[in-house]
């Protein structure tokens, strides 16, 4: 067994070593994976976690609001790319060199299809038909959130009266490497990852060995968060309530040591499937501080205050909050995001009642036990919805998923202008501005002659 894993990655890295990021989507294919002809030796790519599930797209994070680096920490950061990516500078050459969220987001995508085009091989029977669904679940699971994110990055806000027209991503549906890349439309994009992620649905189990791997209940969490993206917080409420019927578990923060280093039971807790951005030096806790204006909305008994930020002196605070248990910064699905995304969809379908019980249920896990908790009441959704996104924003902070928050609110008019009011060059950025859909790498470009962001 051993060996069969052991040979079967070593093949898999030979393979991957031969693509470079530059030319990953036009490769041509090594005939070796075709030798991939057991359960096992499927189950053994999907369980590379190097690739798989340490390297999810930190570009979004990079661009949000939620922190800040100083000056002189700006200057010192090697990745020209990420200074880019920060400032939301019009350049097309801000994910190539040493940035790779790109090659990893497809990476993903190629996995998943060698997976689902091998497995198809194997014959499905009566003693290996779990192993033989969870295994092809997977592989949809890969697809469907990696493509997601990159959704997140390089695409506009979903817009149902644009999507057809909107430029959207190439879409890889097999591993035949001379079918040239084309960009979609939006609405494919997401017609097409929503189909890989419900696919998954129908096949993983409810729960999995380990959170390393993808199960139902973080296919429907992907779904969820697919939805709400897409300012459709009906499909979004229900999906964050089928995994709330499955797992609606909350950690209690009073039983959290908010002096550790690293607060969170690595693989534990609310996680509902383990996903990390493998940090670059610019969302690192060393140089990354989070602005003070948010740090600022905690209040005094939110246990939050004292578990996700360290003390960094002269009154910077970075965070550490990962639900990584690591300082690698958390990406993946959690229960406390489900809760926040079923009580805006309550609260936006006016059943404030339900969201604010979504919502207190949450909070009080939050709340210093020997304070009294200040229950949230209202009959009015407009200050039942602020609410919901304040502390949203707070719960689920340094999680990349501001980025996608602030496209959506803003496309249905919040208005939301972020900038870099703490770094001498001021850069800002307008809500609905089309840097909001980053510039496909340079390289892509010319290696497959897509259009190019706006």
């Amino acid at each position: 067994m051993k060996k069969i894993l052991f040979m079967s990655t070593l093949l898999l890295m030979i393979t991957i070593s031969l693509v470079s990021c530059k030319d990953y989507l036009e490769a041509k294919p090594d005939k070796k994976l075709n030798t991939l002809s057991s359960l096992t030796s499927l189950q053994a790519i999907l369980d590379d976690h190097v690739r798989l599930n340490i390297r999810a797209n930190y570009a979004a994070e990079v661009a949000s609001d939620n922190y800040y680096l100083t000056d002189n920490a700006l200057v010192a950061i090697i990745s020209e790319g990420d200074k880019k990516i920060y400032n939301w500078e019009k350049s097309d050459d801000m994910f190539e060199g040493v940035n790779d969220n790109w090659y990893y987001s497809y990476l993903a995508v190629y996995y998943g299809n060698s997976v689902i085009e091998n497995i198809d091989k194997i014959d499905r029977n009566t003693s290996n038909y779990r192993d033989w669904d969870n295994i092809k679940g997977q592989a949809y699971f890969y697809k469907g959130s990696s493509m997601l994110h990159a959704a997140f990055v390089w695409t506009p806000v979903y817009d149902e009266q644009t999507a057809s027209t909107s430029l959207g991503l190439p879409i890889r549906a097999s591993t035949d490497f001379n079918v040239k890349s084309t960009r979609s439309t939006l609405a494919q994009t997401y017609a097409q990852l929503i189909d890989d992620l419900k696919k998954a649905t129908a096949l993983l189990p409810v729960g999995q060995v380990h959170t390393m791997r993808p199960s139902k209940t973080a296919a429907y969490a992907m779904l969820s968060r697919t939805y709400l993206a897409m300012n459709m917080y009906t499909e979004a409420g229900l999906y964050a309530d089928s995994v709330l019927q499955l797992n609606d578990q909350l950690l209690d923060y009073n039983e959290i040591n908010a002096t550790s280093v690293n607060p969170f039971p690595s693989y534990k807790g609310e996680v509902l499937f383990n996903l990390t951005m493998v940090n670059p030096p610019i969302i690192d806790e060393a140089n990354a501080y989070v602005v003070d204006e948010l740090y600022q909305q905690y209040e005094a008994n939110d246990l939050r205050k004292k578990i996700f930020f360290k003390n960094a002196g002269s009154g910077l605070y970075s965070f550490k909050g990962n639900y990584s248990g690591t300082p690698l910064l958390f990406a993946g699905p959690a229960v406390d995001e489900m809760y926040l995304n079923r009580a805006e969809s309550f609260a936006r379908n006016h059943k404030l009642t339900e969201a604010l019980n979504d919502l207190n249920k949450l909070m009080i896990k939050r709340w210093d036990k020997t304070k009294p908790f200040p229950t949230y009441v209202s009959t009015n959704q407009a200050t039942v919805l602020d609410w919901i996104l304040t502390e949203r924003r707070k719960e689920l902070l340094m999680r990349g998923i501001r980025w996608s928050d602030l496209k959506r609110l803003n496309k249905l008019g919040y208005e939301l202008t972020i900038s870099r009011k703490y770094n001498l060059n001021k850069s800002a950025l307008a809500p609905n501005d089309s840097r909001y859909a980053m510039p496909l790498p340079r390289s892509i470009i010319e290696l497959t002659g897509m259009q190019q962001n706006p």
